[in-house]
């Protein structure tokens, strides 16, 4: 008796444990990829890790964080850069993946479902809106940023208007697009990078670094850029 009592108990037990196994494994998102960290290299905005995934070895990118060697990690939404150029290395990769959700858990299934976003996800042939913002004490006009545009290479300025796109986690930031309403000749349209989250339709005010001829690689040049930038308000007018 008492060895039937202990078949009984083991096969509950182990019906149990294989539950919670399939729980687990099904709150995982699917595109879920899991790497070990073989090398690093850091600079100012970046760090790319040299990573292992079963078989396969190559670069990622995610915006600068601490790691070493043997870490493990997860992510699901990335970026593929081909004959990628980092001018802080001065090293062109022949493939970098850029990482918009690293992270040292398993991705959740509720977190997205993309696992490489196509490169037209940060190209944006912008179209003039009609913008109408009130200027604010502080910030810079955007046609005055771009038509004097050697000023403020590597200040650190802040701009208000409205976002009229939206593109998140590709390189491990958001990236913005902003009208306030001026215009230099056919230059209206201000990119921003940012950690923040804000929505097509709102308008907010940043403040950031402006960067000129910044190139990322693959066709992705900008004249003038705003980046590191955080939202200081945001309010809908």
């Amino acid at each position: 008796m008492r060895t039937v009592l202990f078949v009984i108990m083991a096969l509950v037990l182990f019906v149990s444990c294989d539950n919670e196994t399939t729980r687990v494994e099904t709150n995982v998102n699917p595109n879920d990829r899991e790497v070990t960290v073989k090398d690093l290299l850091q600079v100012s905005a970046y760090t790319y890790l040299y990573v292992s995934e079963k078989d396969q070895e190559y670069w990622i990118a995610v915006s600068r964080m601490e790691a070493k060697k043997g870490d493990v990690y997860h992510f699901s939404r990335s970026m593929e850069m081909k004959d990628f150029h980092s001018k802080d290395l001065d090293r062109t990769f022949e493939k970098v993946l850029f990482v918009g959700d690293l992270s040292k858990d398993p991705i959740p299934a509720d977190q997205g479902q993309v696992a490489t976003m196509p490169h037209e996800s940060i190209k944006h042939v912008a179209s003039k809106k009609e913008v109408s913002v009130e200027r604010r004490e502080g910030t810079t006009p955007i046609a005055d940023i771009y038509a004097n545009r050697a000023q403020y290479e590597n200040q650190v300025v802040r701009v208000v208007g409205q976002v009229t796109k939206v593109n998140s986690g590709i390189m491990g930031r958001n990236w913005i697009h902003l009208q306030d309403g001026t215009s230099d000749g056919d230059n209206f349209d201000l990119t921003i990078t940012t950690n923040d989250l804000v929505n097509v339709g709102e308008t907010v005010e940043f403040e950031g670094k402006i960067f000129l001829k910044k190139d990322f690689g693959a066709g992705y040049s900008y004249e003038v850029i705003m980046e590191e930038a955080s939202v200081k308000t945001n309010a809908t007018l």
